[in-house]
Parts: structure tokens; C-alpha cells; sequence
């Protein structure tokens, strides 16, 4: 049923068919500016320092939220990412449309908007010259939502890791599931989920990192399914939002209670990382689980 719905969109665009964007120029899109305002603590900064500080607030400890790009060039070696099935949309499988505007209407212009096909980035990299298979969602195409090609996409990077016995990395950043879609959309979590089990009978690990906002289906599926999850500091990390968890239980919840600092007390992660630390402690995992079972780390 899934691949009923996915359409693989030629390169040369028709009036009729959904515009398509080339993504393999997107990285160098970015717009500048001379400051921004700390969403944390309102601080003015200066766009060069932010940018040579990985944008983050030098003051607080913000963490402003990386495209897609941004976050695969901070984490992987140099010219060492590889990207597959760009062109994979979701159709519109049960014709949505608000009172603006038609689903099909507003995927078209989140294509033009963000610069992407979809919201997430998939393909294979090296860290530190060890490979691995990665997906990377990005927050600014629909909130992250994960639809049908979404799942599609995550399910492929899975199976490129199962393929050539390589780990697997999936970056999260998310709304959850894609009501657009419906039920459709819910079908994912349980698609990517088994796959992760394939990859986990095969001995094959899965890391998880967690950014901000992470919430929702995404949450209750693949997301908190890595054998390592990792998260940057004060990233919103539940199912439901604070809000909604309030309004419904007429509850106050204590401060910070859906922050990834709060699931790390928990015990639901395992490490909260500074931006800046990310590609270290993924290349000592990635080099202590290919040691430990013999998976196919160095690159050919």
C-alpha cells in the first residue's frame, strides 16, 4: 500500500506534474545577515561569531535549528556524503484541503519555500573516515512531519545499513506524523520500526540524536529506538507538547519537564551533547561498534 503512493517525480518538471526541487545546491542558500537574536536569552549576536560558534548562543547555550545541509556538513567528513532518492514526494493519498488551501497546494509550496523535495535528507557519509548510513530531517518543510515519503525515505537509509553492513544514524527534528496524510501517515512509525528490528537482528546498530523539537509519532517510534540516543542541550523532546499535556491534565508541569535534559534524568537517553561534541562521540561509537562486530566501517 505504501509504494502505492509514493511517486518518484522525474527531473524535467510538466504543468501538471508537482515541481521538484534540485537539492545538490541547497546547502549554499543560506541567507546572511549582520546579527540575530538569541531565541533564549534575546542577546544580539554578531552572524559571524554565531555561525563560527556552530550557531549556538555563546551567552545561554541556545541551540538555533540546522537544515538539513547544515546538520550532514557539521557531522560528516568533507565531500564524503552520498544522496539517494532525492526525488521521492509524498502524494496526496486522501485529497486534503483546508479552508487556505489543498495539501497538494501546500507541498508544492514548501518545495519552493525550503529548498527540499521533502523533510528529510537521506543517503550514506563517513565520519572520521568510518561509513554509515544516515537520514536527516529538517524542521522547516511542514514542521518535520513524517508522512509517506518521509517513512519511505528513513526506511531506505535503514536498508542501505542493512545492505552493506554499515550503522545507521537518523537526526530528528519533528512535529510528529503528518495529519494531512491521516492514517497513512501513522502506518510509518510501524514500517520504520520493523525495519529497525531487521537491522537489529543483523547486528547491526542504530544512533539516534535527538533535536530540537522532537515530539509526537516520530517520538513514539523511531526516534527513541536507537541503541544509542544522543541529544542536544534543551532540545523539546515528549509526545505531546507542554501545552496540550496542561490544557488536558489542568496540571502545571514543572519547568523544563520536556527538555532533553529532563529525559536524560529519566533515563530515557543516554547522553545530552553539545553541538560541538556531536562528530566525536558518534566516531568513537561508530569505531567501538565496528570493532566489537565486525561490521564494514573503514571506507573502501
Amino acid at each position: 500500500m505504501t509504494q502505492e503512493i509514493i511517486q518518484t517525480v522525474p527531473t524535467q518538471d510538466t504543468p501538471s506534474s508537482p515541481v521538484v526541487i534540485d537539492t545538490t545546491s541547497q546547502s549554499a542558500l543560506m541567507m546572511k545577515n549582520i546579527a540575530v537574536k538569541c531565541q533564549g536569552c534575546k542577546e544580539i549576536l554578531y552572524e559571524r561569531d554565531w555561525q563560527k560558534n556552530l550557531k549556538v548562543c555563546p551567552h545561554c547555550n541556545y541551540h538555533f535549528r540546522l537544515a538539513a545541509y547544515e546538520r550532514i556538513e557539521l557531522l560528516v567528513d568533507q565531500d564524503s556524503f552520498v544522496e539517494v532518492d532525492a526525488n521521492i514526494i509524498s502524494a496526496d493519498p486522501l485529497h486534503f484541503a483546508s479552508q487556505s488551501q489543498s495539501y497538494a497546494e501546500k507541498l508544492e509550496s514548501e518545495r519552493l519555500k525550503v529548498g527540499l523535495n521533502e523533510s528529510v535528507v537521506i543517503g550514506h557519509a563517513a565520519i572520521e573516515e568510518q561509513t554509515l548510513a544516515l537520514a536527516v530531517m529538517d524542521f522547516r518543510f511542514i514542521g518535520g512531519s513524517m508522512g509517506v515519503a518521509v517513512g519511505e525515505k528513513i526506511t531506505r537509509a535503514i536498508e542501505i545499513g542493512l545492505e552493506r553492513h554499515i550503522p545507521v544514524l537518523i537526526v530528528s527534528a519533528s512535529g510528529g506524523a503528518r495529519m494531512q496524510e491521516g492514517i497513512f501517515a501513522l502506518m510509518q512509525m510501524a514500517k520504520i520500526a520493523g525495519a529497525l528490528a531487521r537491522l537489529g537482528d543483523a547486528g547491526i546498530p542504530y544512533f539516534s540524536l535527538l533535536t530540537d523539537p522532537t515530539s509526537g509519532g516520530v517520538t513514539a517510534s523511531f526516534a527513541m529506538l536507537g541503541d544509542v540516543i544522543i541529544a542536544e542541550p534543551g532540545s523539546l523532546i515528549c509526545f505531546a507538547g507542554p501545552r496540550v499535556i496542561e490544557q488536558f491534565m489542568h496540571v502545571k508541569l514543572p519547568r523544563d519537564a520536556v527538555t532533553s535534559e529532563f529525559a536524560f534524568q529519566h533515563g530515557l537517553i543516554d547522553v545530552v551533547a553539545h553541538r560541538r561534541e556531536l562528530r566525536s562521540i558518534l566516531a568513537r561509537l561508530l569505531r567501538l561498534y565496528s570493532s566489537a562486530s565486525g561490521l564494514t566501517s573503514a571506507c573502501q
